[in-house]
């Protein structure tokens, strides 16, 4: 299916106000490139349940902190063109930094709400303000939407969703399950920069995560015991440097302390394997 490339907000918007004039529903994927078979889930599920769908492909320049992979980001627009265009996006929009910021990276202005503030908001000081900062100006430019985000980055779908509620955008933010590799790694752009040992290792995080689950579903589990278990079986990598993990409330993202069966609670870890820093969660059900 051929795709057409959009890189203006205004022409964009011409489009997409053409196409729900007509009565259709938009679909949009947001991402930063170097597309892969996550990505390419995200596509499947908006052309599945919208009339058109949008893909972003925008590497933004604020969620990178000094020191941080910006210059060497991975990029390869030939590629996803073919898989946007493979799965059946009509639009994509790949606009210069210039086009989105016409007035300068500046200090974002977008709220931040209070999920952003743990982990990742711990770890990656301002990465939270730049994604809030970039995915509002897209969710303005493609207007009323469905949006499709991978649950990879589950905190970060947690605070787009309250930027969403905090400045009223009529947006449905839906969270779509991770894709992952046959032995459980999830897809990720910066999985190429693993070594060949470090691809061994990874799926660890996957393992870790299993496990964790399994102990939170028995009745009396200690969210202290659980982490620390977690943590034990990643640092059993040579090759894993371990930043956290963590058995919190998805909604706030907050540790979990209450171990009321039933309850809906989120398990996140992270971790260091040389160049690449991997993050990946998993829900469970309170046992």
């Amino acid at each position: 299916m051929t795709i057409e490339v959009v890189a203006t907000r205004a022409l964009l918007t011409e489009r997409l106000d053409a196409v729900r004039s007509s009565g259709a529903s938009v679909g949009f994927v947001p991402t930063m490139g170097y597309l892969h078979e996550g990505h390419g889930s995200l596509v499947d599920a908006s052309v599945a349940s919208t009339d058109l769908t949008v893909v972003s492909v925008f590497v933004n320049p604020l969620q990178f902190g000094a020191g941080e992979d910006l210059g060497s980001y991975p990029r390869d627009l030939d590629a996803d063109l073919e898989l946007c265009g493979s799965r059946g996006a009509s639009l994509l929009f790949h606009p210069g930094v210039e086009e989105v910021y016409p007035t300068g990276t500046a200090l974002p202005a977008v709220p931040v709400g209070d999920v952003a503030g743990p982990l990742e908001g711990e770890r990656r000081p301002g990465h939270f303000a730049g994604v809030v900062e970039v995915v509002a100006r897209l969710f303005r430019a493609v207007g009323p939407c469905r949006a499709f985000f991978g649950q990879k980055d589950f905190q970060q779908l947690q605070v787009v969703r309250r930027m969403v509620v905090d400045l009223g955008l009529p947006v449905d933010a839906v969270g779509c399950p991770t894709s992952r590799e046959h032995d459980g790694l999830a897809r990720s752009s910066r999985n190429v920069y693993l070594t060949g040992a470090e691809r061994a290792a990874a799926p660890v995080l996957h393992r870790a995560l299993q496990a964790g689950a399994a102990a939170v579903a028995l009745p009396g589990w200690d969210r202290t015991e659980v982490e620390a278990m977690m943590v034990g079986m990643l640092a059993g990598e040579p090759t894993a440097s371990p930043e956290y993990a963590v058995v919190v409330d998805p909604d706030t993202l907050l540790p979990a302390d209450d171990p009321t069966s039933g309850r809906d609670l989120r398990l996140l870890v992270a971790c260091g394997f040389g160049r690449a820093r991997l993050i990946d969660n998993v829900g469970v059900v309170a046992g």
